[in-house]
């Protein structure tokens, strides 16, 4: 990965954006990938598209989500403590005592998320995690008024941007599902744009919204775009830690490259494409069986309208809705460069109804 992609991605995971608050991640993600297309654009539900050989009938859609877990404050004390509620699939056993971003209206206020020491707490409470509804954010307000001239109720949370760089190649940031998916479909472009003369077909990259909440953007974008193919990118979990059965979860590795799905939600011409890119480029990859359509944007496009052709490239991921995912820069630009191969074999016309 070279230092403007290493710069991208990084930049990437500094925004906070939970669903339905992505504008910031947005302006990052089109201001750098405007640089790569032919045409950029924002629709009515948030999505950013970037389309690059516009002009081709035969489209190819990637699908990236930018949206992160976060909050949204629900209650505000006469103490001046703020309640919320989850935006997504939270786990309240790991946020208490984290840093937090609260999105308003003059931009941004810290604060943290309180926990009761565990000196005051009972035997029995030690051994149970404090439920989302008791969790409370501290912005240091003196009382209810005072907390009213920096938030309001609706104002949206994240935890605060916290990237490292771990050895041998890895990362660790909040955010990562999916940053690391939006960097992707941009990046393809950015290959792409290198070797615009070998490109048959039209590439729309789409940085979409409000997946953690349903796919949401995933669903309208894919029905403006009326691909003939989509590729979606997300994160996939990384089973190489001691606390996970591989015979249940199946086994994957950070590092030894991106994940291909093989199942229902994938089309089975378009996953053999990806399957004989990565063996004919020597590009690393790894296989894990998807028995259902699954949480990622891959099954709502696969159904719109008349039916789309799907894969999923997945980037390994330790630790997956905490604080301190963990990817290696080597997995995302692997998914980025398999994916800009495949669609350089891709031809007008390519049949994708399965034999």
């Amino acid at each position: 990965m070279d230092q403007e992609s290493k710069k991208f991605l990084t930049d990437l995971l500094a925004q906070c954006g939970p669903s339905g608050f992505e504008t910031d991640i947005q302006d990052v993600w089109l201001k750098r990938t405007k640089k790569y297309a032919d045409t950029v654009r924002k629709d009515v539900h948030g999505n950013a598209i970037a389309v690059l050989n516009a002009k081709a009938d035969f489209r190819i859609m990637l699908a990236g989500h930018c949206d992160e877990i976060g909050f949204i404050i629900s209650h505000i004390t006469e103490e001046g403590f703020l309640y919320f509620t989850a935006i997504g699939g939270i786990d309240a056993g790991v946020i208490p005592g984290s840093q937090v971003q609260i999105k308003t209206k003059k931009g941004f206020v810290g604060g943290v998320i309180g926990k009761r020491a565990i000196h005051m707490m009972t035997e029995a409470e030690r051994k149970t995690s404090v439920p989302l509804k008791d969790l409370y954010i501290d912005i240091g307000a003196k009382d209810r008024k005072n907390a009213l001239k920096y938030v309001q109720l609706g104002d949206s949370a994240v935890i605060k941007p916290n990237f490292i760089e771990l050895q041998n190649g890895l990362f660790s940031s909040k955010g990562c599902d999916n940053r690391t998916g939006a960097f992707v479909v941009s990046e393809v472009l950015k290959i792409l744009s290198k070797s615009k003369s070998k490109l048959k077909v039209g590439v729309y990259s789409v940085s979409t919204v409000q997946e953690e909440v349903g796919l949401r953007g995933a669903i309208t974008s894919a029905y403006a775009i009326k691909p003939h193919a989509a590729i979606a990118v997300d994160v996939g979990h990384a089973t190489d830690t001691p606390d996970i059965d591989r015979r249940v979860h199946g086994e994957t590795f950070l590092d030894k490259g991106p994940i291909l799905g093989h199942g229902p939600v994938i089309n089975p011409i378009l996953g053999k494409i990806l399957i004989d890119t990565a063996d004919k480029k020597k590009i690393p990859y790894q296989i894990r069986a998807t028995s259902r359509p699954g949480g990622t944007d891959t099954a709502m496009i696969q159904i719109s309208r008349e039916g789309v052709a799907t894969a999923l490239v997945a980037v390994p991921n330790r630790y997956m809705h905490t604080a301190a995912e963990t990817c290696s820069f080597n997995d995302v630009a692997n998914a980025a460069k398999l994916i800009a191969e495949a669609i350089l074999t891709i031809k007008p016309g390519q049949d994708f109804v399965p034999a």
